[in-house]
């Protein structure tokens, strides 16, 4: 039952009783019927506007997305089905100490001797240092013969 059906039904249930408005008891009584009933049209156009606004938010959203598309591109560097990670060879992958989303660099676009970026997610700004990475990677070969 919704609000209007809930305050119509009261309404109903006091003029069963038959209120004598000369008495200042069912003319209180009447007057706060009449209340709940303006009360329940208002919630009512609100819940009617909210859903409108709703759709329209929704609308807004998707048309965002469809130019985010058009101006950045796709976002992902390569076809990968993992969205932290990229599988494409001409990317750099990096971990945002920060927020811990994986980022894809353009290894060209670094200059080596200023190694700091700018996380796309939470721009928490990085230092890269190549030396440490190229450690692990011999650690990991001198494991594995």
């Amino acid at each position: 039952m919704t609000v209007t059906e809930k305050a119509a039904y009261i309404k109903g249930l006091a003029e069963g009783l038959g209120l004598d408005e000369n008495n200042k008891q069912d003319k209180i009584i009447k007057e706060l019927i009449d209340l709940v009933s303006d009360m329940a049209l208002t919630v009512d156009d609100i819940d009617a506007g909210l859903d409108e606004l709703c759709q329209q938010v929704d609308e807004i959203d998707e048309d965002l997305s469809d130019l985010e598309g058009e101006v950045y591109g796709d976002d992902d560097c390569c076809d990968c089905d993992d969205d932290d990670y990229c599988c494409d060879d001409d990317c750099l992958e990096v971990e945002c100490p920060a927020c811990g989303s994986g980022i894809c660099i353009d290894p060209s676009a670094i200059d080596e001797d200023d190694c700091k970026i700018v996380c796309p997610n939470c721009k928490a700004e990085l230092n890269l240092d190549f030396d440490e990475e190229e450690d692990e990677e011999d650690e990991e070969d001198d494991d594995q013969e």
